[in-house]
């Protein structure tokens, strides 16, 4: 399946709206997300490992906010336990649509039974029930943070013991310095990967209101507070950081 190239932002824009995951980002998301988020191949890829090490026989597996799908693949490639299921769950009916198109690509090179259920859903609205794996790619950050401490709660109760949260985030850091360091070198990674300084501002402005990065402390915090016992962070590249937090 052929990757369009994220020209979104590539000519002045007389107004930016808030960033949404509408039909024409999904069409240029696979570029855009490899293109902004450092490591994002590294991590996906260590979803699928993390996985097959954590997940139980018959139970599920869940991708909130899933998006195209990467992680779901990830784990479903990697993961063998008897019986085990996943669950993709994501609230944008375009981003679920191509999402089943990649699927179905992946599923006709593979020729194991496809486990996979996908879900158009606020993840606010699901129940988990029976997990050993969750995942939230680069998603909780876009819950309203004073709903975050809920999600996490109900997430933890739906987990087998043992089970575990794979938690991806861009994070805040404590410090004014620190924060406009590796905010610059974030920014210019993205010049490495062809965005001019236009895209990147105004990509900036659209997201301000939409995508509110905390400090990684307060993940901690919040984890620890729903009742994991271990919060591990074990990737972290610029401001972006990803963490397993076990039951």
């Amino acid at each position: 399946m052929s990757k369009k190239p994220d020209q979104l932002y590539a000519h002045p824009l007389e107004t930016i709206v808030d960033f949404a995951f509408d039909e024409q980002v999904v069409g240029v998301f696979s570029d855009m997300i490899n293109r902004s988020v450092p490591g994002y191949a590294t991590v996906i890829k260590s979803l699928g490992i993390l996985a097959a090490r954590f997940a139980q026989p018959n139970t599920v597996c869940y991708d909130l906010g899933c998006s195209l799908g990467a992680a779901t693949l990830a784990m479903h490639q990697q993961v063998r336990q008897p019986n085990c299921r996943f669950i993709a769950v994501d609230n944008s009916p375009a981003m679920l649509q191509r999402c089943r198109e990649h699927l179905q690509v992946a599923a006709s090179l593979d020729e194991s039974e496809p486990r996979i259920d996908l879900v158009c859903a606020d993840i606010l609205d699901i129940e988990i029930q029976n997990a050993s794996v969750v995942v939230m790619n680069f998603t909780l950050q876009f819950i309203a943070p004073e709903q975050r401490q809920a999600l996490l709660q109900k997430i933890y109760a739906g987990l087998q013991p043992g089970g575990v949260l794979l938690l991806s985030e861009k994070i805040a850091l404590a410090d004014d310095a620190s924060e406009q360091r590796l905010t610059d070198w974030h920014h210019d990674f993205k010049r490495a990967n062809g965005y001019s300084d236009l895209e990147v501002s105004q990509k900036r402005s659209a997201l301000e209101k939409v995508m509110r990065p905390e400090p990684l402390a307060l993940h901690q915090q919040r984890l620890r507070q729903a009742g994991f016992s271990e919060v591990q962070p074990w990737f972290q590249c610029f401001n972006f950081i990803s963490m397993v937090a076990i039951k």
